[in-house]
């Protein structure tokens, strides 16, 4: 009967020229971290907020995939999908002059991942700050999200989350550095302590090139087994904070 049943419903999929597979949500579609990493609006610091609500969206997807919900799913990819083609995310709403124009500088074209340099050998560039130097200092929120660039001014990633309170006082940064700024296995672990930042609180920059960032070794898991394992910190450590 069940056999009888499953024929059924491939033969009606069949007729909507379908198939099983493609009957399921297909959350890849909306192609959410191939869009943020290929437009300057998205990673622009007006749309923080906005991307994390997107993948937020996208893990509501999942959600609604793992339970069978794929109609559900599909209607929220679409959404996604939406709102990625829409306008501005971070310029809806509101009619505050200052924010407006923070929301219109935030449209300016920012390098891709691994593109040219960026301005810090323009004349009057303003000096990177230690990020103990800074006053007031940092709130979480200015830190993740933010892209980290190299010792020589190529977006390398951007930071998606960030460890306090270890036992030896060492504070990390969590920096994505896959193609689409993907975290678990395209992440790096980077003590706080050796960015700089710059004077806009715009950039992070890491005391390396770009090419040296192949010597980086990649987090080794995501449940942060690794904050236990004092010898893999150490010899980490030592590349960012060489003397």
């Amino acid at each position: 009967m069940i056999s009888t049943k499953l024929v059924v419903a491939a033969a009606l999929l069949s007729m909507l020229g379908l198939t099983p597979a493609m009957a399921e949500c297909q959350i890849a579609d909306a192609r959410l971290e191939e869009a943020i990493l290929q437009n300057p609006q998205l990673r622009g610091a007006a749309n923080r907020q906005a991307v994390r609500d997107l993948r937020s969206l996208r893990d509501a997807a999942f959600t609604l995939w793992s339970y069978g919900r794929h109609e559900d799913c599909e209607r929220l990819v679409a959404n996604i999908r939406e709102l990625i083609a829409g306008p501005n995310m971070g310029s809806l709403g509101g009619n505050d002059e200052e924010e407006a124009t923070k929301q219109i500088e935030a449209r300016e074209p920012k390098v891709q991942a691994g593109a040219a340099k960026g301005q810090r050998g323009d004349k009057g560039a303003k000096p990177l700050i230690r990020i103990d130097e800074l006053a007031p200092g940092l709130r979480a929120d200015e830190i993740i999200g933010t892209e980290v660039r190299s010792s020589d001014d190529k977006i390398v990633g951007e930071v998606r989350n960030i460890v306090f309170g270890t036992k030896d006082r060492k504070d990390y940064a969590i920096v994505a550095s896959g193609g689409f700024f993907t975290p678990g296995k395209d992440s790096i672990v980077v003590p706080i302590q050796a960015l700089k930042v710059s004077q806009e609180r715009s950039s992070f920059f890491l005391p390396m090139t770009k090419d040296a960032m192949k010597a980086v070794p990649l987090m080794p898991d995501q449940n942060y087994k690794w904050l236990s394992d004092q010898k893999w910190r150490t010899r980490n450590d030592a590349i960012f904070l060489q003397p």
